[in-house]
């Protein structure tokens, strides 16, 4: 009877740190769409989050998929430190911009073009945390910036503090002039008498 109770609290021990191992996964999070003007450069940004402290095999693995579903690229890998992709569309044009001990494993795109439109994606393994979420990031190259409510608003924004200098400087001239017209008529009286 006593060796079915240990079975019995070892089974359950199992299947609670089971439990646990799954939940110590890393959390992976990135902007979930980015739009970018033809030509530019864009930061895909990527942070995680890990139950474990940050290990000496961290990996980062990022990997592109085109709009039209083609196959999946590789574009960058970290293992110790930044790997180039030797050939591809991303060869000369992505460079590491993370920091990992403020958990971020972000990249550069260089010279963004339309064929860059798609998905990144971004995926982390912290040693235990070996399983855990694949952040992704959809691109969109776009020929110029279209009009937002943003725009709008800066723009009503400096037209409104433009406005002000203007009011605020005008109100200033027309005391200074106030102020020698009254100074000349008083010197005009004192001569007089």
């Amino acid at each position: 009877m006593r060796g079915r109770t240990w079975l019995g609290a070892a089974l359950v021990l199992g299947a609670q740190l089971r439990a646990l191992w799954l939940a110590a996964a890393v959390e992976v999070h990135t902007a979930k769409e980015v739009v970018a003007v033809n030509g530019t450069n864009q930061r895909l940004k990527c942070t995680f989050s890990s139950s474990s402290p940050v290990s000496q095999q961290l990996s980062v693995s990022w990997n592109f998929q085109p709009e039209d579903l083609s196959s999946h690229e590789p574009v960058f890998y970290y293992l110790k430190e930044p790997y180039k992709p030797p050939s591809g569309r991303f060869k000369e044009r992505v460079t590491w911009d993370g920091n990992i001990e403020r958990n971020d494993v972000s990249i550069m795109i260089w010279n963004l073009q339309p064929s860059d439109n798609g998905t990144f994606t971004c995926q982390v393994t912290n040693w235990p945390d070996v399983y855990g979420t694949i952040g992704e990031v959809r691109l969109r190259v776009v020929q110029k910036v279209n009009f937002s409510e943003i725009h709008f608003l800066a723009v009503a924004i400096g037209s409104a503090s433009v406005l002000m200098i203007i009011v605020v400087t005008a109100v200033i001239i027309c005391r200074q002039r106030r102020r020698k017209a009254r100074d000349k008529r008083i010197e005009v009286a004192d001569t007089e008498l």
